[in-house]
């Protein structure tokens, strides 16, 4: 992640390897910003600390992760190479991002609790960072989690949700800490100095510019066909551009595709401009590219953690209880779901948050401080769990 540890290693501070367990390799924008804000929150603590963190991320993609973090990466899914990591290791991290859960399958769960179980069974420390938990639709798995739970050094997660479930689970509530995703600290890029560039491909405009990140989720398309009327119903009330940001490639950048096709039909009478982000390996460059956003309409979770992040007015459309749950974070509401949208009611939200973009970052800019200060918490707490 640099070369400041190299001024700690010829201060003598102590040399801690921790081994970090996550969605890691999956070209998911959301999931690679959460490990690089937990790498580079863990690089500046350990400076403020004295103590020099030597990743060893578990990642699907070893080389692609070694090559943008400059951290060591074994194969997540190759049990004897996770041994070894774990058992050199001085501790493990497990999260961020919601691994907890049963709603995309069963295999989740038992996984990520057996990767932290077998630091356990090496007496490693284990730390819980910011994860969101649930659905836990099955209860059979509740044991599970507090028998792993309970035995971590110390746990957070990123909303009171979370928390609740873990205590209906049966971890004791007053071991665990409720703290932001991880990405609400990432910061931008250097190479991002104006905070209004053109998006890569777009073409001139001073008009508004709304973020859109869509993922498949209805099989029959009724989700992201409502969203169609939505986003041209806006377009009838201001000239603005679109620009679709994919967070998970390929998928993503499919059902950007998807929606762009439909919107210029729908919108055939509007002054409409279109256009798509080609993506980046490095979630940096997407969070800058979110920042030049007017207004953020996201169904993926971390599209809206950029934004807030950015002070960049968000619209959320919720598919997962996360979303909620990050827009009560904020003191707003879902703008839709994947099941209901009033297309008007969309539109004129739209509007009113381009129109009223100054007084919504006035409004949200001392909460939004405090979450990008709390998101750092769980590296201060690990970090300092091994200064001497």
């Amino acid at each position: 992640m640099g070369n400041s540890c190299k001024g700690l290693e010829a201060l003598g501070s102590s040399v801690q390897k921790l081994v970090i367990s996550g969605y890691y390799g999956f070209n998911n924008s959301g999931d690679e910003a959460v490990l690089k804000s937990i790498l580079l929150a863990l690089e500046e603590e350990g400076e403020r600390q004295g103590v020099r963190i030597e990743p060893i991320v578990l990642s699907v993609n070893p080389p692609l992760t070694e090559k943008l973090y400059g951290v060591r990466a074994v194969h997540r899914m190759r049990f004897a190479e996770v041994r070894q990591a774990v058992r050199e290791s001085d501790g493990l991290i497990s999260g961020g991002g919601s691994l907890l859960q049963d709603a995309t399958g069963l295999k989740s769960i038992p996984y990520y609790l057996a990767i932290v179980k077998i630091a356990q069974w090496y007496g490693k420390p284990t730390f819980i960072y910011s994860q969101g938990i649930g659905p836990v639709n099955r209860r059979a798995f509740y044991p599970l989690i507090r028998h792993v739970f309970s035995r971590a050094s110390y746990i957070s997660v990123r909303d009171d949700e979370s928390r609740d479930l873990l205590r209906q689970i049966g971890v004791a509530p007053d071991g665990i800490g409720v703290v932001p995703d991880p990405v609400m600290a990432m910061p931008l890029p250097q190479a991002a100095e104006s905070p209004r560039p053109e998006a890569a491909g777009a073409p001139a405009t001073d008009r508004p510019v709304i973020g859109v990140s869509v993922r498949f989720w209805n099989k029959d398309r009724s989700d992201l066909d409502r969203l169609v009327q939505g986003l041209a119903a806006a377009a009838a009330e201001r000239a603005v551009r679109f620009h679709f940001l994919p967070f998970h490639l390929p998928s993503d950048e499919a059902a950007s595709v998807y929606v762009m096709e439909r919107l210029r039909t729908a919108a055939a009478g509007s002054d409409i401009e279109l256009s798509l982000y080609g993506g980046s390996e490095d979630p940096q460059a997407m969070l800058a590219e979110v920042s030049r956003c007017d207004l953020l309409i996201g169904m993926r979770l971390h599209s809206l953690i950029y934004a807030a992040g950015q002070a960049v007015p968000v619209m959320g459309i919720t598919y997962d209880p996360k979303i909620d749950h990050f827009m009560n974070r904020l003191g707003m509401k879902s703008a839709a779901t994947t099941e209901r949208m009033d297309p008007q009611a969309f539109a004129q939200e739209a509007v009113s948050l381009i129109d009223g973009k100054a007084d919504w970052v006035r409004a949200k800019s001392d909460l939004i401080r405090q979450l990008k200060a709390d998101a750092v918490k769980p590296a201060q707490q690990i970090v300092s769990f091994y200064v001497k």
